[in-house]
């Protein structure tokens, strides 16, 4: 556990290092804020609804640029085969990465609370959908998260991390929507409607808080971690 904390400090802190940090925050929060105020005032419905249906398309590009320098960069400036000769293992450098990712995701998400808070002085919402709302997108970053961190491990040029990133968020993304099941087969429809990340966001986004859909997102995390640990042994092997 000291050795996760230890590589948890060192990838968080190295976000920070340059202004880069700083600039992702604020585009994320200027940007989920426009889009949500810009129909807020015309609904004139004191919650959050907008602004969650919005955030899942804006992780898909936030998010894998947050990933695409995870391994790219260790493998582009070669200190990934220094990093794997260090007294640490696979599963410990890459729960490291990953909860700094995700600590520093969790810090843009925080950041908007002023959103809800103008709300409850401007009105009265519902909380309940707003705590789902927030929990909803911690667990759905982490997916997120998880699945461009595995893109990012088999790459050494961040663009193309960047983009495969989005790509496979989309895909798991939109797997489940009703537009893709209406077409598949009855047999396998159901299986797609599990599988997709929106499908699972938008029950916990109106506020029900199922465990089903909890296990559902740490299942996902859990195994693409389990793909990264994976890639970076057989990196060792090469």
């Amino acid at each position: 556990m000291e050795k996760i904390l230890a590589i948890f400090k060192k990838e968080f802190k190295s976000y920070f290092v340059s202004p880069i940090a700083y600039v992702f925050i604020t585009v994320y929060l200027v940007i989920s804020s426009f889009l949500f105020f810009q129909t807020f005032f015309l609904n004139n419905q004191a919650n959050m609804r907008g602004y969650f249906e919005f955030l899942p398309w804006i992780f898909l590009f936030f998010v894998p640029a947050i990933t695409m320098r995870s391994w790219a960069e260790e493998r582009k400036v070669k200190t990934l085969e220094l990093l794997l000769t260090w007294p640490v293992s696979d599963f410990e450098v890459v729960v490291g990465k990953f909860l700094a990712a995700f600590g520093f995701l969790a810090a843009g998400i925080v950041l908007s609370m002023t959103i809800p808070i103008t709300i409850l002085i401007i009105g009265k919402p519902d909380l309940g959908p707003i705590v789902g709302g927030y929990i909803g997108a911690l667990l759905m970053g982490g997916a997120y998260l998880a699945i461009g961190m595995w893109i990012s491990s088999y790459t050494e040029n961040q663009i193309i991390a960047f983009i495969l990133g989005v790509v496979a968020t989309f895909v798991f993304f939109i797997i489940g929507s009703p537009f893709i099941v209406v077409f598949a087969p009855n047999a396998v429809a159901p299986l797609l409607t599990y599988l997709g990340l929106g499908t699972h966001f938008e029950s916990i986004e109106r506020g029900v808080i199922d465990s089903r859909d909890i296990i559902y997102y740490c299942s996902i995390v859990g195994f693409f971690l389990f793909l990264n640990i994976q890639s970076l042994a057989s990196r060792k092997w090469e």
